[in-house]
């Protein structure tokens, strides 16, 4: 998985499985991109505008459970 922000954008995005090629998107919510492969299931998602709509859009935190 790879998480990106690009200030000069101000966009935020998410590619949950690297190299797969996007067959369809679709705008979920205004400013809200889902990317989904052939077999339906979803690639990567960008967020437009995205120091409006995430906190702190440049950190990002991760973390496991269980």
């Amino acid at each position: 998985m790879r998480i990106t922000y690009d200030r000069h954008t101000d966009t935020l995005s998410l590619v949950l499985k690297e190299g797969a090629a996007v067959a369809e998107s679709d705008e979920g919510r205004p400013g809200v991109i889902l990317d989904y492969d052939a077999a339906g299931d979803l690639v990567s998602l960008e967020i437009l505008d995205a120091s409006r709509r995430v906190t702190e859009a440049g950190r990002v935190e991760y973390q496991t459970t269980g």
